[in-house]
């Protein structure tokens, strides 16, 4: 799977490419959906690359706005008038991965090591609301990555929302197979057949991956809460044998995390998503994560990655 920065002969499928460089590490952040196409650090790979000219597999990089995850049925109430989304999700009839998956987002600020994107939600069926969603990739002086995405409500009234994002983890060439995942977190979001939650439990058996689990084990499409926090920011590791490392951080406005471990990842034996979310599937319905956002106010979420190799 390639994951050159080199300049294609064709129009990339997901519009313009944005490389930052600093501290070694190599960025690319692709204008669709504002997703994070590649990034390695002194050559090792630590999230999922795609190819030029694919669309991002498994929504691989992409960010989530005005919600993420799930909304059952893509129905929801607003001061008791149904709202329908477009079902995104066939196979369960639901809305997924909120309104910008398939929308180019432009540049506000371009440089070496950062770039501010910047994408419009137009008032529309499901979700009468307009607003701005801000994407700010950087790498910095060590060549981690931090992240900034902000709502902003140019609406004439409160707007509900949930952001998140979907980058995959890997590191390098190590087989999946022989990586582990250490997520801290103390209770976990069970769900029904079509992955709408249907309610929160302690950890426990394959769910429990405070101390860490081998990929083969853990197979599971689950949000995780009660997050537990080191100075109001909690990290979440995937490790090799050698002790490399990488690790998702995120601050306090991410209060669920994701996971879904795959094997219909292409190319892959197995893939591991990790998914900062300010909120869980169906919050739009439940409320649980749901925040409001006030006319003319603002909302960001940070997150980033770390290594060590």
């Amino acid at each position: 799977m390639t994951s050159s920065a080199d300049a294609a002969d064709f129009p990339a499928a997901t519009g313009t490419q944005y490389t930052l460089r600093n501290g070694g590490a190599t960025a690319i952040i692709a204008s669709l959906a504002a997703g994070l196409r590649h990034y390695d650090k002194g050559g090792v790979e630590l999230v999922e690359s795609y190819p030029l000219d694919s669309i991002a597999p498994g929504a691989a990089g992409i960010t989530l706005a005005p919600f993420a995850n799930r909304i059952d049925g893509g129905l929801w109430q607003l001061d008791g008038t149904p709202q329908q989304l477009d079902i995104t999700e066939v196979p369960f009839q639901n809305a997924i991965h909120g309104l910008l998956r398939n929308t180019g987002y432009h540049a506000l600020e371009i440089a070496p090591t950062h770039v501010l994107l910047e994408a419009v939600i137009h008032p529309q069926h499901g979700y009468p609301f307009l607003a701005r969603h801000q994407v700010r990739y950087e790498l910095i002086e060590n060549g981690d990555l931090r992240v900034a995405q902000t709502l902003i409500n140019d609406s004439t009234r409160t707007a509900p929302f949930v952001l998140g994002a979907h980058p995959y983890f890997t590191l390098g060439t190590t087989p999946a197979e022989e990586l582990r995942i250490q997520l801290n977190a103390e209770r976990y979001l069970t769900a029904d057949a079509r992955m709408i939650p249907t309610g929160t439990v302690p950890v426990s058996g394959i769910f429990d991956l405070r101390e860490g689990k081998a990929l083969p084990e853990s197979l599971m499409d689950h949000a995780f809460t009660d997050l537990i926090t080191d100075d109001g920011v909690a990290r979440h590791t995937l490790s090799a044998p050698d002790g490399r490392s990488v690790s998702l951080w995120h601050d306090g406005s991410v209060q669920y995390v994701h996971v879904y471990i795959t094997q219909a990842f292409p190319g892959r034996s197995l893939a591991v998503a990790m998914e900062p979310m300010t909120g869980p599937a169906n919050a739009f319905n439940t409320g649980d994560g749901l925040r409001w956002l006030a006319a003319g106010e603002s909302f960001t979420m940070s997150w980033g990655i770390e290594s060590s190799l």
